[in-house]
């Protein structure tokens, strides 16, 4: 007997059951503004109990419609891809006018503008510097998901504001890598890299740290010099 299980229109019906039943497809659809979210947060989202969410997203993933990121003690999901979004993008045209719910965070405004995450920058300010960062071609997918590298633009533009990308790279840690926002949902850019970023940003008053809290705010100065250095344009505060 012929074995139809690799056969393109039989992927087709096994992807079309994946999505195609409610709970699950209220999280794929929540997923579609880019943000991670968690298992509980899915659950609420598709208005099941706690183990029958882990079930559905459990399918989800093995249908590669989603995946999931380990942070501490969390595990976030997220849209496998674009290819993934896109379709359902389509999907959405057929059945709907494709109106989506945005993202809320819940985070006070101060720790989601801007905050140290360990000894690196997160927020809305941390997270828009990871994007423009790959934008204008200094940091790249690296050997490993999740993991960078600098590019030789990156290496000349990051020494010019007094980073040695070779230096950094000798660290006994972490190169560069992404780690997700836990009020963006988003990633920003953390490992020794990172970490010589905020350090920079601190010595060249950049930004400012609060005394009694992560928070950091973005000077003045800063928003000039992450405008003429990176093309990255912040509102004022």
């Amino acid at each position: 007997m012929m074995d139809y299980q690799d056969e393109p229109d039989i992927k087709v019906v096994e992807i079309a059951a994946a999505i195609g039943e409610p709970a699950r497809a209220r999280m794929l659809f929540c997923l579609l503004d880019g943000h991670a979210r968690t298992s509980t947060e899915l659950s609420a989202v598709a208005d099941v109990g706690l183990s029958t969410a882990s079930a559905h997203l459990n399918r989800l993933s093995s249908a590669n419609l989603v995946k999931v990121t380990a942070q501490g003690r969390h595990r976030y999901y997220s849209l496998a891809g674009t290819q993934v979004a896109e379709a359902l993008e389509s999907l959405s045209i057929l059945a709907t006018d494709g109106a989506k719910k945005p993202f809320a965070s819940r985070v006070p405004g101060r720790l989601r503008d801007a905050r140290t995450c360990y000894d690196h920058m997160a927020g809305t300010t941390g997270v828009a510097l990871h994007d423009q960062l790959n934008t204008i071609g200094w940091i790249a997918a690296g050997p490993s998901p999740g993991a960078y590298d600098v590019t030789d633009t990156g290496s000349a533009g990051f020494a010019a504001i007094g980073i040695e990308v070779d230096a950094v790279r000798r660290l006994k840690r972490r190169f560069a890598c992404a780690c997700l926002d836990w009020s963006e949902r988003r990633p920003h850019l953390a490992g020794a890299l990172g970490a010589a970023l905020l350090r920079t940003a601190l010595e060249r008053k950049w930004v400012v740290q609060d005394l009694d809290s992560r928070a950091l705010t973005v000077t003045s100065r800063g928003r000039r010099d992450f405008l003429s250095r990176f093309g990255l344009v912040l509102p004022a505060n």
